[in-house]
C-alpha cells in the first residue's frame, strides 16, 4: 500500500478514485501509568508510556486504514492527515488519548503497467 500526505503520486496514474478511509483509537493508560505521568510532567522529562501509546495508536489507527483502502480495492492512499487529542486538550477524553487518521483511497497504475490497478 502506498502512503502519502501529497495530493498525488509522482509517476503513477490514478484510475478510480474510491472516497475516504480512516482509522481511529481512543486509548487510555492504567492508573498507576496516570499518576507516573502525573509525577514526571510536574519533574519535567519525557513521558516515554504516554510516548509509546501514541506510537502504538499511530500504528492501529494506519493498519485500520490500510485495511479499509484494501477491502475498497484500492491500492494508494493519499492526503492522509493525523489528528490527535489529549485530556488536556478535550475534557472528554480526560486520561485518554484520541489519534484519526483520514485519507483517500485510490487506484493506481504506473504508466506502461499493463494488468495492473483496476
Amino acid at each position: 500500500m502506498l502512503i502519502t500526505t501529497a495530493n498525488d503520486l509522482p509517476g503513477y496514474e490514478i484510475t478510480e478514485t474510491l472516497g475516504e478511509v480512516f482509522g481511529l483509537t481512543v486509548r487510555s493508560r492504567n492508573i498507576g501509568s496516570q499518576l507516573g505521568a502525573g509525577l514526571k510532567s510536574i519533574m519535567g522529562g519525557e513521558l516515554k508510556g504516554m510516548t509509546k501509546a501514541l506510537v502504538d495508536s499511530r500504528q492501529q489507527v494506519i493498519d485500520r486504514m490500510v485495511q479499509e483502502a484494501e477491502e475498497q480495492g484500492g491500492e494508494a492512499m493519499a492526503h492522509v492527515v493525523l489528528q490527535g487529542h489529549s485530556g488536556a486538550k478535550q475534557r472528554t477524553f480526560k486520561d485518554a488519548v484520541a489519534v484519526r487518521r483520514s485519507g483517500t483511497a485510490w487506484c493506481v497504475v504506473l504508466p506502461g503497467h499493463f494488468g495492473e490497478g483496476r
